[in-house]
C-alpha cells in the first residue's frame, strides 16, 4: 500500500526523535522510512524504486540518516543502501563543499565515518579549506579512522589551502599520538609557517610526539620558517630532554641560526647544562665565537654560569682562548676577566688551570703596543686594580710573585704604588718573595714604600726582612742615606723609629756614615735626631773627616752648632791635617767660622800637613768674603800670628797678594803684617810678577806705621848675602832686609811721625818721591813733607810720585 501511495508534499515530524526537525520534499519517502523504527524491510524494497541519492533541504542524503542509525547500533539501513550502489560522496555546498565522510567526522560519528571510509570513492576529497577527511580525523584524534584511511590509500601529504598544513600537522596540533603513529608518509611537509610536523609538535610543547615523529623518519635537521633546526627550537623552548634526545638521534650539532649562533651558544644562553654536556660529548666546537666574538667558555662565565663553565672545562675547553684585547692586542680570558673586574670568572679560570704567567701580546700587525709594552702579567694587573681575591688565587696556583714587568717592577712594587695594603700583606706572606729586586729606577719595594710615604707597607716589609732598610742601591747608599740626602725628614725619622743602623756607612770610597750626610744635606733637626738615635758624632769617613768637617765644608752652621753642643771633637784632624776651621775658611763660610770661633775653643793656629794654618787657607783659597773672615779672625783673636809662614815660606799676606785679593791684603796690612816676608823661592810681594804694581803701591800708601822687619840671609833688593862685613839693614818703611848700598837713601816719613830722615830702600824712595812725568804740580803729601822737612834735606827732594 505504501508503494502505491503518494506522500504529501510536507510531512510534519511525529516526535522530537526525528533527526533534523526540518521539512522534506515529497520525493524522499525513504528518508522518512529510515528515520522510522521497524521499517527496515520496507526500505529494502523501496530502494529499488526510488532515487536513494536525493537530498533534504539541508543537503543530507538518505545514506546520512542511515549512518545516524548505524551510530546507535542499527547497520542494516546503511548496508542496504550501499549494497544498492548509493552515492557515498555526496557534497554539502553549504558546508564548505565537504563530502559526506567529512560531515560524519565533523559531527563526531566516528563509527559511521570508519564504515563509510571503506566504501568512499574519493578519500582525498578536499573542502574549500583544503582539508581532507584525514585532516579532520587527525584533528579530532580518531586514530582508528586515521589508520583506516591510511590503509585505504588516503594521501597524508595533501596540504590545506591557507596554512599549508598536512594531516600530520593537524595530528601534532591535537597531540594525537596514535594518529601520528598511523601516518607512515612524508613527515617533512611544511605548513604556511614552514613548520614540519615535528617542528610544530615542539612549538606546541607536545614533546612526547617528537620520538614518534623521528621514528617515522622525519628529518631532524629540517629548519622551520625562522631558520631554526629542531635542536635550536628545543633549546630555545628550554626543553633539555628533547634536545638531548635529538642529540642522541644524530642531529647536526654545529648548525647555525640566522644570527650565527651554534646550539652550544644557545644552550649556554638558555642555561641548559644538560644540553651543554651532551653537546660536548658529541664533540661540538667549543672555541667557535658567537656573534659578539666570545667563545663558549667566556659566554658561560660572563653570565655567571660556573656549572656550565665547569662542564666545558671538563670536556677540554681552552681556558686561555687568546683573542682580541684593548687596542687590538691579544689577551687571554684571564686578562679580560681582570680587566673587566670579573673576579668570579678570573678565579674560575685560575682554578681551571689557565696560564697565569703570560702577559698580553701585540696583534698580528703590531696592534696594541701601548697595552703590551708594560709587560704586565695577571698578578701585576691584580696589584694595579686591587683584585685581592684574584691575586690570592693566582698565588695559590703558583703564580710568580717575583716576576718583573717591562719596568722591572714586581707585583709588590705595583701594589705599593697603588696603595693596595691587603695585597701587600698577601704578597709578603709568600715565602718565595724576593724583597731585594730593583726596578729600573733602582728602587726595591721597601724603597718604593718610603718614596711614596707608605710607612705602613715599609714597616710590614721590615717585619718580613729586617735587613731591608740596609739594602744598598748601585751607589752603595741605603735607605737612611738616601732619605737624608733628599732631605726627606719624614722618611728618615720613620727609619729611625724602626731602629735602623744609624752608623751604617755608604758603601763607596768615602765610607760616610749617616751623620756625615745629615751634616752635609740635612737640617739641624735631622742631625740632632741622629745623635739622639745613637749616631756617633766623631765617626770618621775614609778621609778621617768627622761630621764637623763635613758640616763646615757644607756651610751648615746650625749643624755645626748641634754637633758642638753634643760634644763633637772640634780639634779633630782629617788626613790632610785640617780641622773644621781650615775647611770653613777655605770654603768661605763666614757663619760657620763665627760659630767655630765663638762657640768652642778650636785651635785656630793648628797647622795641617802643608804647614798652613787657617789664615793661610783663607788667603790661599780666599773667596769674596775672605776679608770679612779675616777681620772676624782678628776680632776674635787680636794676637793671632798673622806672619807665620807655611811650609813653603808663604806668609798669609804673600798668599793673598799672589791671589790678587786686594781687600784681604788691606786687612792684613792694617793688622801690621810683615811686607817683606819671602818664601822658599825668595818671592815677596815686591818681586812677585803681576801685571801692575798698583796694589803694592796702594798697600804701601796704606801703611800707618813702619812694617815689621823681615829677616833673611841676603839682601832682598840685590840678593847679596849678609856677612860680618856685609851688615843687614832694614827699610824703615817696608821693613825689608837690605844691604847698605840698597838702603843708602834717607828720607823723613812724616806719616810715621819720622821727621828726621831715615833709611829706606830705593824702591820706597822711588815710590814715595817720584812724580809722574806729566805732572807739573806737587801732591798734597809732597807739600806736607817739604813743609816739615829740615832745610838741609829739601834740596834732595824732587817731585813726588
Amino acid at each position: 500500500m505504501l508503494k502505491r501511495s503518494t506522500l504529501p508534499p510536507k510531512l510534519p515530524p511525529t516526535n522530537g526523535d526525528w533527526p533534523e526537525h526540518r521539512n522534506f520534499p515529497a520525493e524522499i519517502p525513504m528518508v522518512l522510512l529510515i528515520s522510522s523504527a521497524g521499517l527496515g524491510p520496507v526500505v529494502s524494497s523501496l530502494v529499488e524504486q526510488v532515487n536513494p541519492n536525493l537530498k533534504t533541504n539541508d543537503e543530507h542524503p538518505a545514506l546520512y540518516y542511515a549512518y545516524l542509525k548505524l551510530d546507535v547500533g542499527v547497520s542494516h539501513y546503511a548496508e542496504s543502501l550501499l549494497r544498492h550502489g548509493v552515492q557515498t560522496d555526496s557534497l554539502y555546498s553549504s558546508q564548505g563543499c565537504a563530502d559526506l565522510l567529512q560531515i560524519l567526522i565533523k559531527q563526531g560519528l566516528r563509527d559511521a565515518a570508519v564504515h563509510l571510509a571503506g566504501h568512499a570513492r574519493n578519500l582525498n576529497h578536499v573542502n574549500v579549506e583544503g582539508e581532507t577527511a584525514l585532516h579532520l580525523a587527525c584533528q579530532r584524534g580518531y586514530n582508528e579512522l586515521v589508520s583506516k584511511l591510511i590503509s585505504l590509500g588516503a594521501n597524508p601529504n595533501l596540504l590545506t589551502n591557507e596554512f599549508r598544513q598536512s594531516a600530520l600537522h593537524y595530528a601534532a596540533q591535537s597531540n594525537a599520538t596514535e594518529c601520528i603513529e598511523a601516518i607512515l608518509s612524508n613527515f617533512n611537509l611544511r605548513d604556511i609557517n614552514s613548520d614540519t610536523p615535528i617542528s610544530l609538535a615542539l612549538n606546541l610543547r607536545f614533546k612526547d610526539l617528537v620520538p614518534l615523529l623521528i621514528s617515522g623518519k622525519a628529518d631532524i635537521n629540517m629548519r622551520n620558517g625562522k631558520d631554526l633546526t629542531l635542536l635550536h627550537q628545543a633549546i630555545i623552548k628550554e626543553d633539555a630532554n628533547t634536545a638531548v634526545y635529538l642529540l642522541d638521534q644524530g642531529v647536526d650539532i654545529n648548525a647555525l641560526t640566522s644570527e650565527n649562533e651554534t646550539p652550544l651558544q644557545l644552550a649556554i644562553h638558555c642555561r641548559l647544562p644538560e644540553v651543554v654536556d651532551a653537546l660536548c660529548v658529541k664533540g661540538v666546537d667549543m672555541s667557535a665565537p658567537d656573534r659578539l666574538g666570545n667563545c663558549a667558555l667566556w659566554a658561560a662565565l660572563d653570565s655567571g654560569q660556573e656549572a656550565i663553565a665547569s662542564i666545558l672545562v671538563s670536556h677540554g675547553a681552552d681556558t686561555d682562548c687568546w683573542g682580541p684585547g684593548p687596542e687590538g692586542c691579544k689577551q687571554t680570558l684571564l686578562h679580560r676577566a681582570i680587566d673587566e673586574n670579573n673576579e668570579t670568572a678570573a678565579i674560575f679560570l685560575i682554578r681551571s688551570g689557565c696560564d697565569v704567567e703570560s702577559a698580553r701580546m701585540a696583534g698580528n700587525n703590531g696592534e696594541g703596543s701601548e697595552e703590551v709594552k708594560g709587560g704586565h702579567r695577571p698578578l701585576h694587573l691584580c696589584c694595579m686594580w686591587g683584585l685581592e681575591n684574584v691575586a690570592r688565587a693566582l698565588i695559590e696556583h703558583r703564580a710568580s710573585v717575583t716576576a718583573q714587568d717591562a719596568d722591572l717592577k714586581t707585583p709588590l712594587h705595583l701594589a705599593i704604588e697603588n696603595q693596595q695594603d691587603q695585597i701587600i700583606s698577601l704578597l709578603l706572606s709568600v715565602p718565595e718573595i724576593d724583597l731585594t729586586r730593583l726596578d729600573k729606577t733602582g728602587l726595591t719595594p721597601f724603597a718604593s714604600a718610603l718614596t711614596l710615604r707608605n710607612h705602613k707597607s715599609a714597616q710590614a716589609i721590615l717585619d718580613k726582612l729586617p735587613s731591608a732598610a740596609e739594602q744598598c742601591n748601585s751607589k752603595g747608599q741605603n735607605f737612611l742615606h738616601v732619605a737624608i740626602m733628599k732631605g726627606d725628614i719624614e722618611s728618615a725619622l720613620f727609619l729611625l723609629t724602626v731602629n735602623v743602623d744609624v752608623n751604617s756607612r755608604v758603601q763607596d770610597a768615602l765610607l760616610a756614615p749617616p751623620i756625615h750626610l745629615a751634616a752635609k744635606y740635612g737640617s739641624e733637626t735631622l742631625v740632632r735626631s741622629l745623635i739622639l738615635a745613637g749616631a756617633r758624632v766623631d765617626d770618621k769617613d775614609s778621609q778621617k773627616r768627622t761630621a764637623l768637617h763635613v758640616a763646615s765644608e757644607a756651610g751648615n752652621a746650625p749643624a755645626v752648632t748641634a754637633l758642638l753642643q753634643n760634644n763633637a771633637d772640634y780639634d779633630a784632624l782629617d788626613m790632610a791635617g785640617d780641622n773644621a776651621l781650615h775647611i770653613a775658611v777655605r770654603e768661605g763660610h763666614l757663619n760657620v767660622v763665627r760659630v767655630l770661633l765663638t762657640e768652642c775653643s778650636i785651635d785656630a793656629e793648628c797647622l795641617n800637613i802643608k804647614g798652613r794654618n787657617s789664615l793661610h787657607e783663607l788667603c790661599r783659597y780666599g773667596k769674596d768674603n775672605a776679608a770679612a773672615i779675616c777681620e772676624l779672625f782678628l776680632e776674635c783673636m787680636p794676637k793671632y800670628p798673622i806672619n807665620t809662614p807655611d811650609v813653603y815660606g808663604n806668609s798669609p799676606l804673600l798668599l793673598a797678594y799672589m791671589n790678587g785679593n786686594a781687600n784681604l791684603c788691606r786687612v792684613l796690612v792694617k793688622a801690621n803684617a810683615c811686607l817683606g816676608t819671602e818664601n822658599a823661592e825668595r818671592v815677596t810681594i815686591f818681586n812677585y810678577q803681576v801685571p801692575s804694581k798698583q796694589l803694592l803701591t796702594k798697600l804701601l800708601d796704606q801703611l800707618a806705621q813702619s812694617a815689621p822687619w823681615a829677616h833673611t840671609d841676603s839682601c832682598q833688593e840685590c840678593g847679596k848675602g849678609f856677612s860680618i862685613t856685609q851688615r843687614t839693614h832694614h827699610c824703615r818703611h817696608c821693613g825689608r832686609a837690605l844691604c847698605n848700598k840698597c838702603s843708602d837713601q834717607e828720607v823723613p816719613i812724616i806719616k810715621f811721625k819720622e821727621n828726621k830722615p831715615v833709611r829706606v830702600c830705593q824702591t820706597q824712595r822711588n815710590t814715595y818721591w817720584r812724580a809722574e812725568p806729566s805732572s807739573g804740580t806737587q801732591s798734597i803729601a809732597q807739600k806736607v813733607i817739604l813743609s816739615q822737612a829740615p832745610n838741609k834735606y829739601r834740596g834732595r827732594v824732587t817731585t813726588m810720585y
